[in-house]
């Protein structure tokens, strides 16, 4: 992997635009496409892609500027994240969660608390994973004195082994009580796992995670006072926000797919022996593909702009944010999600269409985009975000906030 640009940027100021951020991004993106798919073959563990997203400044795009941040907000972030999934779908995830965690904060903590943690976190380039998975039994979190102690195991942990803080997840033992805390990776009873053997997104490190026995202060309970939870209809925004970043990547990864496969078109692919043209680019079904891919990569694009915009005005109101406004957001990244996933899957597909047998040679690589967005668009199912949106333009019910809705 080339050290040119990393080189370059401590001799440059931080960008301080969106429009700039997301050059740097394309700048990442350029330096992860030289050797994806030899990366994605090895599979190793990928230190070195999580310190050039360091290096390049993104891992603080979200941090406040008085802080060293980026100073910049969701609709930036989003945008970053599809840059660089259109190289990498792994290492585009890795981020995206990675502005996830470090949010969190910010979505159930007191303000003494998301300052302390987003200022430590640009201070000293966090990287964050998380062992948060619903669908695992909970983690126990016990009380001992003026700590508590985390005990339980998670059969996924994205981030595990490039992370430098996690964000655990449990419930007060007695109690129903859902506690958040962030603690360091190396922490003593947090074991990660090398068990992380999917088709796709291979390097996300997303693993599974013992978690014995780790302690942290109470003082560290986000969103507690006292030992009681302050709750704000703000803290449910997380299911919304978390579809938005898996939307990013499958557009980037799509993005990226295709524009793979139209290089590769230009400069590899023949032109069928029969049709009675030079070059595959002048054959009408492939102008006729790459135009329909193109149209519908576009317009999925383009109502992921829109609804993330519509959730930035919550964002930038969080106290403002009613049970209404928050469901009505729901149901339209609902949508953008149900389209985003069939549009990246029907991409990946399709794109061996227009660039042939010899496309699917091991070397070129070009399963990996399809082997991507099928491993996480089983993250959950995508019948269950449409069936929001039919029953909201049946119904006008709205859906009530769970770990997945």
């Amino acid at each position: 992997m080339s050290t040119v640009a990393p080189t370059r940027w401590k001799t440059l100021p931080a960008p301080d635009s969106p429009d700039a951020w997301i050059e740097r991004a394309a700048e990442v993106a350029a330096i992860l496409t030289t050797d994806a798919a030899a990366r994605d073959k090895a599979g190793a563990t990928p230190y070195t892609e999580i310190q050039l997203l360091k290096d390049s400044g993104l891992v603080t795009l979200l941090g406040p500027a008085e802080y060293g941040g980026g100073g910049q907000d969701w609709t930036t972030a989003y945008r970053v994240i599809r840059e660089v999934a259109k190289a990498d779908g792994s290492i585009g995830q890795l981020l995206g969660y990675h502005y996830l965690w470090n949010w969190a904060a910010r979505l159930v903590g007191t303000r003494e608390q998301w300052e302390h943690v987003e200022a430590e976190a640009v201070r000293h380039t966090w990287f964050f994973g998380g062992a948060v998975n619903p669908r695992d039994s909970d983690v126990v979190v016990t009380e001992d004195g003026d700590d508590l102690v985390f005990t339980g195991a998670k059969t996924f942990s994205t981030g595990s082994k490039v992370s430098d803080v996690t964000v655990l997840e449990g419930v007060l033992e007695g109690t129903d009580r859902h506690i958040f805390a962030i603690v360091p990776s190396d922490s003593p009873g947090l074991t990660f796992h090398d068990d992380w053997d999917n088709i796709g997104q291979r390097l996300t490190e997303s693993g599974g995670v013992t978690i014995d026995g780790v302690r942290t202060p109470w003082a560290s309970a986000a969103g507690y006072v006292d030992k009681e939870f302050r709750p704000r209809v703000y803290n449910t925004l997380n299911v919304p926000t978390i579809q938005l970043v898996f939307i990013s990547f499958y557009l980037g990864i799509a993005a990226g797919a295709l524009e793979t496969a139209a290089t590769y078109t230009r400069t590899k692919a023949r032109s069928w022996l029969h049709g009675g043209y030079d070059q595959a680019v002048d054959e009408p079904y492939v102008i006729d593909t790459y135009g329909d891919l193109t149209a519908k990569l576009w317009a999925v694009e383009a109502l992921a702009d829109a609804v993330a915009a519509e959730g930035q005005k919550l964002h930038d109101a969080p106290d403002e944010v009613t049970e209404q406004s928050r469901a009505a957001f729901e149901v339209r990244v609902a949508a953008a999600k149900a389209r985003a996933t069939e549009v990246a899957l029907e991409i990946t597909s399709r794109i061996f269409e227009v660039t042939g047998a010899r496309a699917t040679a091991s070397a070129e690589g070009l399963d990996r985009f399809w082997r991507n967005v099928r491993t996480h668009t089983l993250h959950d199912p995508v019948a269950y975000k449409r069936r929001e949106v039919g029953r909201h333009v049946l119904t006008g019910e709205l859906p009530e906030p769970t770990w997945y809705s």
